[in-house]
């Protein structure tokens, strides 16, 4: 095992100018390099100069450090630590198999079936009041239904609904909604919700939601003076992380996060690889970025459909309204004729 002081060493320090440099001798690299965000070029600029770690709550670098096939139990240990419970993953599922149309507005998502049936979505989302409580339950319902769909095709005439196992939603936010981060929330970074009966009958709903609150933890986990050392706090501190001098201090709290240190090192010395995914990154903050637009538009639009459908009916009021007076009008002026 390496030891824990040395972790951060890895980390080789080289000066802007150099890794800049560096990176022009890669003209295609290079110029994706100069493609990207400024915050996104800061980012990948602290990395290979050493002082940064790879942001890994967005997908390319998620997928890359916690990919199943290549660390089966790093993803597995992830989501064990937010159930409660030690599962297993056994496979991703492809993502486009969903049957909700449109996309969500997310940075990361994985959904994999664990060993015992059961599936677990992952997502991280980026704009929060973009994904109400609403669309959570169609993301589950969603998955439900996948699953649903692909047990009943493999049992045949012989399927029940027994054969159906829990679906877990598991949505991280870098900002949390308004919600999660009330006052009497502010020690409180995962919410576990479930359908459950005024009479607490036991009925085994297949339905969970796990909600974290990513900045929420990381004013909690670090502002205190004894942090809480447990499995989930290691997981989540790792997705917080920003700075290479922290590592060395949680390798020490937290051994199993050692490897995925010594892999995200490993890149420093495949700067093409990383511009590439941070391209991808990049590729989905665009996109993210247009549907936003999209819906925000189709919002204005529905409001002004509204506002439109309220002065159309008061104007067909007051044309009515008109109307009758005109009508009026004309029956007091054949009066006053046949008085005449």
């Amino acid at each position: 095992m390496t030891e824990k002081a040395e972790i951060s060493t890895l980390f080789k320090r080289k000066d802007r100018d150099s890794v800049v440099n560096d990176l022009k001798k890669d003209t295609e690299s290079y110029e994706r390099y100069r493609c990207l965000t400024d915050e996104l070029k800061e980012r990948l600029t602290g990395f290979l100069c050493g002082t940064r770690t790879l942001p890994l709550t967005y997908d390319p670098f998620f997928k890359k450090m916690f990919n199943p096939d290549v660390y089966p139990d790093r993803l597995s240990g992830f989501i064990s630590s937010v159930l409660g419970r030690k599962v297993k993953v056994k496979y991703t599922l492809p993502v486009e198999e969903s049957l909700l149309q449109g996309a969500s507005l997310l940075i990361m998502d994985i959904v994999v079936e664990l060993e015992d049936g059961s599936i677990a979505n992952v997502e991280i989302q980026k704009i929060s009041y973009l994904f109400p409580a609403q669309r959570m339950s169609c993301y589950s319902a969603d998955l439900l239904l996948r699953q649903y769909s692909r047990v009943k095709e493999q049992k045949g005439k012989k399927f029940t609904y027994s054969d159906l196992k829990k679906v877990y939603t598991i949505i991280i936010f870098e900002q949390s909604p308004a919600e999660l981060r009330r006052k009497e929330y502010k020690d409180t970074y995962v919410h576990h919700g479930t359908t459950i009966f005024d009479t607490r009958i036991g009925m085994n709903m297949l339905q969970d939601y796990y909600l974290i609150a990513l900045d929420v933890f990381e004013k909690s986990y670090y502002s205190k003076d004894k942090k809480v050392i447990n499995e989930l706090n290691g997981w989540l501190a790792l997705l917080s992380v920003d700075s290479t001098d922290r590592l060395n201090e949680l390798v020490t709290d937290y051994p199993y996060l050692e490897s995925v240190f010594v892999d995200m090192a490993g890149y420093l010395d495949k700067p093409a690889e990383v511009i590439n995914m941070f391209s991808e990154a990049l590729k989905i903050l665009d996109e993210n970025t247009v549907h936003y637009m999209i819906e925000e538009m189709q919002k204005q639009i529905d409001e002004d459909k509204e506002v439109i459908a309220e002065k159309t009916e008061l104007l067909d009021k007051r044309n009515a309204e008109l109307a009758e007076a005109m009508a009026e009008i004309e029956c007091l002026k054949k009066q006053l004729q046949e008085e005449e």
